[in-house]
């Protein structure tokens, strides 16, 4: 059993994972980091420029915090005013896509990838996660792939959300339910 289980592994790792144009995207931004890392916080024209640079759809007045991860800038669209708080992981190995004024608070964790459990080889999976406007990412929450968030809707903090939610809801727990409705004003 355990050649075979070493056999999965083998063709797991054999596997092409990324075409040599990421392959070379990724080293190219990975020389890039610090840039954006060791910039002044306050510098948030020049992370959003740089991301630009790499292919990310930025909108206006979006902060993007200087400690904040981005794995895969083309990978990701964030709409006007979003925001990203300090030490959020955004794993975009699919792509991300961020609405318009929401908040991604302190280590938040967007995870776009994932493997198919199902298969014995594992395979990566690239899933998209979609954020509709004035949503509200509490701190260290955990978003999973293949996930679409409602206009509105609150993750709780340390909430672990593994499927999708309607709009205007409060959800928390781990897996995430929903605690209740959000009372507000929000049009789209």
């Amino acid at each position: 059993m355990e050649n075979n289980v070493m056999t999965e592994v083998e063709r797991n790792r054999q596997n092409r994972k990324w075409t040599n144009r990421e392959l070379a995207g990724r080293l190219i931004w990975a020389s890039a980091r610090p840039l954006f890392r060791y910039s002044p916080k306050i510098c948030w024209g020049w992370r959003r420029l740089l991301l630009r640079l790499f292919g990310a759809k930025i909108g206006r007045h979006v902060n993007i915090h200087p400690t904040a991860v981005i794995f895969i800038p083309w990978n990701l669209s964030i709409g006007d005013w979003s925001s990203i708080g300090f030490d959020a992981l955004v794993y975009n190995l699919g792509f991300i896509q961020i609405g318009s004024r929401v908040t991604i608070s302190q280590r938040a964790h967007l995870c776009a990838g994932s493997h198919d459990y199902r298969d014995p080889t594992m395979q990566l999976l690239k899933l998209p996660i979609v954020i509709e406007n004035d949503v509200w990412i509490c701190a260290d929450a955990f978003i999973g792939p293949n996930i679409t968030i409602g206009m509105g809707t609150v993750v709780g903090a340390r909430a672990a959300l593994f499927k999708d939610t309607p709009a205007g809801i409060l959800v928390g727990g781990n897996p995430a339910k929903e605690l209740g409705k959000r009372e507000t004003n929000i049009k789209s």
